[in-house]
């Protein structure tokens, strides 16, 4: 049973590989000055980023969490998500909100995805 583990650091590891899925850690956008509009588009391109690298892509997302600091941000958030995720692959998601880790932060996602 291997464990493929990328990106690791003291407290987490980006992602980790098993078994023909990869986990994500929770993405936050970097630029938090940015509205929810521009924090959502800045952590689905980290989304992006990290499951290219494992060998996934955002149509093999098997489930997806995302946490909003505010459910005003929700519409915002969606609209983002709408342009991103592609048609006929939309993963089973949820969202919730809550009090996030840094507070500049508006959203964090979670993603679960096979391996292409």
């Amino acid at each position: 049973m291997e464990i493929k583990r990328l990106h690791v650091g003291k407290r987490l590891s980006e992602t980790a590989i098993h078994n023909e899925t990869v986990y994500l850690a929770g993405q936050i956008a970097e630029d938090t000055t940015q509205d929810i509009e521009g924090q959502m588009r800045e952590v689905l391109g980290h989304v992006d980023r990290l499951l290219n690298e494992a060998g996934s892509d955002k149509s093999c997302i098997l489930m997806c969490q995302i946490f909003i600091a505010d459910m005003a941000h929700f519409a915002g958030m969606n609209a983002v998500w709408d342009e991103w995720v592609p048609q006929g692959h939309t993963p089973p998601r949820a969202t919730v909100e809550a009090k996030l880790a840094n507070p500049a932060c508006l959203v964090e996602v979670c993603v679960t995805a096979a391996l292409r």
